[in-house]
């Protein structure tokens, strides 16, 4: 059974990852549309909070750090 925190981490970093990924795809970029695609799965692979937060907050610096 999943605590309160991984949910809400899941849930946090699904919907980035949705806006990330439509974003990628309606611009036609290939970075974000990767990085909202890991976002969304990265929730179900993940079951620890601290990992999931560790990861998700990586990718959206990526995200930052490696935009177009």
């Amino acid at each position: 059974m999943p605590t309160p925190a991984v949910l809400f981490a899941g849930l946090l970093f699904g919907f980035v990852g949705l806006g990330v990924f439509l974003y990628g795809k309606k611009q036609a970029k290939l970075v974000p549309l990767l990085a909202g695609l890991v976002l969304m799965i990265l929730p179900y692979v993940i079951d620890d909070a601290r990992l999931l937060y560790a990861g998700g907050l990586a990718l959206c610096g990526a995200l930052y750090w490696f935009r177009e």
